[in-house]
């Protein structure tokens, strides 16, 4: 879509009031992007995610034996302000599905060693392959994915 801000998002919305209609009521149209701010400012993350997570589940069909499950970090571009650290998200993505399977938020990069355990505390990954690059590469992470039922390949 490419609405990258909430005054974007109010726009790409007015522009698809008719499509939207057949999906929503909107009696009051389109809300403002200030709307838009404050109802996404009030969404709890861990509720969210376990949402997301249970709508997921209803339309993916549980991930088989051998898929593979790739865990890896990024930083956002233009999430902060002038000289500030910049979004630091490790996810877990289903290679064979296309589907990122959750995140995990770190202060800086260096933390994805203490984001990767408590992501992978919440996936089902039974029988799964996962694979992690050298940032990774630690006995707790890799007992971590063996206590989840999975094997693991961590780059060196």
């Amino acid at each position: 879509v490419g609405a990258d801000t909430f005054v974007e998002i109010e726009l790409w919305a007015k522009e698809r009031l008719d499509w939207l209609r057949g999906y929503l009521r909107l009696e009051a149209g389109i809300p403002s992007h200030d709307t838009f701010g404050r109802l996404f400012g009030l969404i709890d993350p861990t509720q969210f995610e376990a949402a997301f997570r249970r709508w997921v589940g209803a339309i993916l069909p549980a991930l088989g034996a051998d898929a593979v499950v790739a865990i890896d970090g990024k930083s956002s571009r233009r999430t902060g302000k002038v000289d500030a650290t910049p979004l630091h998200l490790v996810s877990a993505f289903a290679a064979g599905a296309g589907l990122v399977l959750g995140q995990r938020m770190t202060a800086q990069k260096s933390n994805e060693k203490t984001a990767i355990p408590e992501l992978l505390a919440t996936l089902a990954l039974e029988g799964c392959i996962v694979t992690i690059d050298a940032m990774g590469t630690q006995a707790n992470i890799a007992q971590a994915i063996r206590d989840r039922g999975a094997d693991y390949v961590l780059a060196v």
